[in-house]
């Protein structure tokens, strides 16, 4: 090796060493003179000079949005494929990532908390410890997001359906799924899959009366005779919890 390539390796380690020992102080000015350079701004101190720097570090920022912009959609795009093959656990952590770029996007709470059901269900106890608490919290992170969801859009069908699922079948928390059950009912008025879960939820609160009228509503609405066998089974439970409670 040649004496002069030996020099040239040695002051770049000593550089390297320089620049780690130096702290954030140096390193940022160094950015902020490679700023200057790129941007060909140095110290403007005119009107038309500080107006030219602004524009000029306008366009930087505009840049970094755009990249941040695109990123967030990438994570959006990566979830979506894994959601499609059912690779819950890596969507929902695509998903949180997208959230960091959109977080009022009521779409990926929603799709969060599906992942995050799903997540509950896979939680088994391979430890045999007893211990619920990872379920629980896949439980607790779907319910906030549809609740963030539909924070952000009152009516979003899916959102509200979903999260009257979770409390009625889930949380057995029937009081707390009537209103958005309701107000899907109100939006979807043939929507036999949220009155099915709305009358489960009206018996689970003891409203027999109401139970058994949205039953009596499914059967007048659907078309399939398997859901109208399945409304007329459901209603005659109902019918005879209710005389029997009397």
């Amino acid at each position: 090796m040649k004496a002069s390539k030996k020099i040239g390796i040695a002051f770049l380690a000593l550089a390297l060493a320089s620049f780690s020992f130096t702290g954030c102080t140096k390193s940022d000015k160094q950015l902020r003179r490679m700023q200057k350079m790129e941007e060909g701004v140095g110290s403007p101190s005119s009107e038309a000079e500080l107006k030219e720097a602004i524009k000029k570090y306008q366009e930087r920022v505009n840049d970094i949005q755009l990249a941040n912009s695109q990123v967030g959609i990438w994570y959006k795009l990566l979830a979506t494929r894994y959601l499609d093959a059912k690779m819950y656990g890596e969507a929902l952590k695509n998903f949180q990532m997208a959230l960091q770029y959109y977080p009022a996007n009521q779409n990926l709470y929603y799709w969060t908390g599906v992942c995050a059901s799903y997540m509950a269900h896979a939680s088994l106890d391979f430890n045999a410890t007893g211990s619920t608490e990872e379920r629980d919290n896949y439980i607790s992170l779907s319910e906030t997001s549809f609740l963030r969801a539909i924070s952000i859009e009152p009516h979003y069908a899916k959102a509200l359906y979903s999260l009257g699922v979770l409390y009625v079948w889930e949380l057995h928390q029937y009081d707390k799924a009537i209103p958005y059950l309701e107000t899907l009912c109100n939006d979807q008025k043939r929507d036999t899959d949220a009155m099915t879960v709305l009358a489960a939820a009206y018996y689970g609160n003891f409203d027999y009366e109401k139970s058994i009228a949205m039953y009596d509503k499914i059967i007048a609405t659907t078309k399939l005779e398997s859901k109208k066998a399945e409304a007329e089974a459901n209603k005659k439970i109902v019918m005879d919890k209710a005389y029997a409670s009397k």
